[in-house]
């Protein structure tokens, strides 16, 4: 069955976390999670969903761009788009005249990921599988075809990708059966958003240690005094054998984040994240090597535009751990040349989540790059935060501490029609009774 492509829909969902300060860091301090919803209908009466997240404000931006792609995907068919994923990537990101507004960066990449999200959710139902699973059961030949490596040669060929995937296969299946039984580890950024009071921090992180989990983020960037005494206090309940992280979300310049970190470093943080603006490569380098003696590590990757940035924090050392997002670049094919250079590199993929579906999407690309590509857990984990789980149709499975593989055929990125009713901005009931407030 071809599943031609008949229809795309797009709707803009806000969720009103700023409320009680979820999510709120040294640069959001009000962020309300938001996506870009969009829905694909085929001929075969299949359905393919997709999400871009979003902080609030701009989300109809978005819902605009995704609207503009349309025209490029409706009319098509499912086997058309991956029996040439490669050329479809480019038709999406390459258009005469919609490129200007990025090229491949921005809210037309934002949209474009949203699109192509939605599409390969619709592959992995109609093979009935979940996407992981889909991508796991691919060859090496199919998984290179559906890359673009326009602009990244220099870094990873093509024969390159194929190479390292081949390999790969050794083992692949044990490495499988061990994510099926034990899950993929991950870290939690829910105890400490920089707007929670120390009481909050203390009961969240208490209720943390008690279900398993040993692997702590905490906000900083506002305040150094007040930095400090937030992760005294969250060391000091995690004690030393857990794991800290610091994140910054690109609060300083490049000297004001070593001068900081530094400050920190007693705390004995593994890495600190976005520690300055996400497109200074050569910033992100210096602060990298200013930290090393500290044995503080650079995170960055869930504002890194594309493929291309990646390459170049990857050949200027600039980044310890390799931070991809399900959606602000372009969707499983611009990530699939991300998790494959990280690997040519020796970099860990740690990836970016939470946010409004993002546990749910990146929970498939990290069992990948394990069973596939990396064969490694070594220095590896998933972030974890625990909101709006429930609006899913097929919410993320923690068990202690660990991503357990979804199962539903997919990409787990459907949301509840009822939710999304209910959350429609700014028709929805909630966004109603808001405005009325």
């Amino acid at each position: 069955m071809s599943h031609r492509i008949v229809n795309l829909t797009v709707r803009d969902v806000r969720f009103p976390t700023s409320d009680e300060h979820h999510g709120s860091d040294a640069m959001h301090t009000d962020p309300d999670y938001s996506t870009a919803y969009v829905v694909l209908e085929a001929d075969s009466g299949l359905k393919g969903f997709g999400i871009t997240f979003t902080l609030g404000r701009g989300t109809d931006i978005v819902v605009c761009a995704v609207e503009a792609l349309a025209k490029l995907v409706v009319g098509k068919s499912l086997q058309e788009i991956v029996g040439d994923f490669r050329g479809f990537y480019r038709l999406l990101t390459s258009d005469g005249q919609m490129r200007w507004l990025g090229p491949e960066k921005g809210v037309i990449h934002l949209a474009t990921a949203a699109v192509l999200n939605a599409v390969w959710d619709l592959w992995a139902r109609a093979e009935g599988k979940p996407l992981w699973k889909l991508l796991v059961d691919m060859d090496p030949k199919q998984i290179v075809s559906c890359i673009d490596f326009r602009y990244i040669t220099d870094a990873l060929t093509e024969e390159e990708a194929l190479d390292i995937l081949v390999k790969a296969k050794e083992g692949k299946q044990l490495r499988e059966e061990q994510m099926l039984k034990q899950g993929y580890p991950a870290y939690t950024t829910s105890c400490a958003w920089l707007g929670y009071s120390d009481e909050k921090l203390r009961e969240l992180c208490t209720e943390a240690l008690k279900n398993g989990w040993t692997k702590f983020k905490v906000k900083v960037g506002a305040d150094l005094e007040d930095d400090i005494r937030r992760c005294r206090l969250i060391r000091q309940m995690i004690g030393p054998e857990n794991t800290l992280m610091i994140d910054a979300n690109q609060r300083w310049d490049v000297a004001e984040a070593i001068s900081w970190v530094t400050r920190l470093a007693e705390f004995k943080p593994l890495w600190i994240e976005e520690p300055t603006c996400p497109d200074d490569i050569l910033g992100h380098a210096a602060i990298a090597k200013a930290l090393a003696p500290h044995g503080i590590g650079v995170a960055t990757g869930e504002q890194c535009h594309n493929r291309v940035m990646f390459k170049q924090l990857l050949q200027a050392s600039a980044l310890q751990f390799v931070q991809i997002d399900s959606c602000r670049v372009g969707s499983v094919n611009e990530n699939l040349a991300v998790m494959l250079m990280a690997h040519k590199f020796q970099v860990p993929v740690c990836p970016h989540a939470g946010g409004v579906g993002l546990c749910e999407l990146v929970q498939h690309l990290i069992l990948y790059d394990y069973i596939c590509i990396s064969a490694s857990l070594s220095s590896r984990m998933c972030e974890y935060v625990d909101h709006l789980h429930e609006h899913f149709t097929s919410p993320v499975v923690i068990g202690d501490a660990h991503y357990m593989p979804p199962t539903d055929p997919g990409y787990s990125c459907e949301m509840l029609e009822s939710s999304v009713q209910l959350y429609q901005y700014p028709g929805g009931d909630v966004w109603k009774h808001k405005s009325k407030k």
